[in-house]
């Protein structure tokens, strides 16, 4: 089952501000996401299926993943070096 995905608001800013590459790259993994939430991501801290995170190359993204209203909430979106 699809999933939906939420942005906070600080974090499309920082996606846009990522070179064209990884932004279109780290677009794609999180569509991915919407179709696998647990498959398609990692988890994020403790090992758990609510806080997970997507990684690139040259970006990751941290997502709350709400499994009773199928939402991806994205919370952070950060460079890597």
């Amino acid at each position: 089952m699809t999933y939906r995905l939420s942005y906070d608001p600080e974090t499309e800013p920082a996606q846009d501000a990522l070179p064209p590459s990884v932004s279109e790259a780290l677009t794609v993994a999180l569509t991915n996401a919407c179709d696998d939430p647990l498959g398609a991501t990692h988890p994020y801290g403790m090992a758990d299926f609510t806080i997970r995170q997507v990684i690139v190359d040259g970006a990751y993204a941290v997502l709350y993943v709400s499994h009773q209203s199928k939402t991806l909430h994205v919370t952070q979106i950060a460079p890597l070096p």
